[in-house]
């Protein structure tokens, strides 16, 4: 996981923060994702809803990315675990690639690594973003 300078929202960090309470019935493997989690959110800038700069991935974002190996596109829409099977387009904050996205924006390449190997994305767009019409609750 590289270490760049990441923002999130106060509410996104809460409610994330929130959700730490329930690892205890979270199976082995999504207590490991949480840890990731955690770890990168122990290094990213908190900043207001209304501050965040709109090319920046936030909860309930949609992503347009590109995968570096494979020259695939996809959208993706990242949202909370439990969303995560609402639509085929729902990308977890839990999956691998969800907390890679999370904090960064349009133009990063994420390199992270996934139970398959490690995986090589570029952000191309984010499409839409909450807070960039004002929808700070989400």
């Amino acid at each position: 996981m590289t270490k760049r300078k990441i923002y999130i929202t106060e509410h996104d960090m809460n409610r994330l923060q929130e959700s730490f309470h329930i690892t205890s019935t979270m199976t082995e493997k999504d207590k490991q994702y949480y840890e990731r989690l955690q770890e990168k959110l122990d290094w990213a800038e908190v900043v207001e809803p209304k501050d965040i700069p709109e090319n920046i991935v936030t909860m309930n974002s949609m992503i347009l990315l590109k995968d570096l190996d494979t020259g695939e596109e996809k959208i993706f829409n990242l949202v909370f675990p439990d969303k995560a099977k609402v639509s085929p387009m729902a990308l977890s904050i839990l999956a691998p690639i969800g907390t890679a996205l999370l904090g960064h924006k349009e133009g990063d390449t994420i390199i992270w690594d996934v139970p398959g190997g490690t995986k090589r994305y570029l952000i191309l767009e984010v499409v839409y973003q909450p807070e960039r019409l004002g929808n700070y609750e989400l």
